[in-house]
This record gives C-alpha cells, structure tokens and sequence, in this order.
C-alpha cells in the first residue's frame, strides 16, 4: 500500500485497473482526438491523495501508448473517475510515474 501523498512502485495492472481503463476510454479519446481499438492497461501506480490518482500505462496498439492519470475520489465524495492527465506518443520502454 502506498504512503500518503507518495506514489508506489510501478507494477502490473490488475483487473480493477483495466476496468477503470474501460470506464474512461471515451473520455480519453475525446481529450487525444483520437479513436483506439486497443486499449489494454500494461503497468500502474497509485498515489493515495483526498482518494486516489492512478498512473496507467495503456497499450492503444501499433506499439504506441499513452500515460494517464486518472483520480478516484473516496466513496463519500462520490466515487467518480476523472482523468486528469494524458500522455500520448510513449513507447513500451517509457516508464510511468508521475506527472
């Protein structure tokens, strides 16, 4: 578990991470302009915040990714997912951390 405030150590996505994934993709092609076909969280982080940022690798295909942030908000503020960051134009070897 991370520390409060410190993100952890990148590991690979869990089922939970791709859904997240899932449940913001049109929301992130929106923001890139562009439509994925593929869409598969590889590695995550996490950082625990007033709820949580997640910093996710995900693979759109081509062996092209892109970065998100994306935070969760605790269950008494409404659990919602918002993406607050996006990276485009990564490749496989580009770590992910914060930003």
């Amino acid at each position: 578990m991370p520390l409060c405030g410190g993100a952890n150590e990148p590991e690979a996505a869990t089922e939970e991470v791709q859904a997240i994934c899932d449940q913001v993709k049109g929301e992130v092609e929106q923001q890139a302009g562009v439509t994925f076909d593929i869409f598969r969280a590889t590695t995550f982080s996490s950082q625990v915040v007033a709820g949580t940022n997640y910093f996710i690798k995900v693979d759109v295909g081509g062996e092209k990714f892109v970065h998100l942030k994306v935070f969760k908000a605790l269950p008494h503020a409404g659990s919602g997912l918002k993406v607050s960051g996006l990276q485009q134009d990564k490749g496989k070897e580009d770590p992910i951390g914060y930003f």
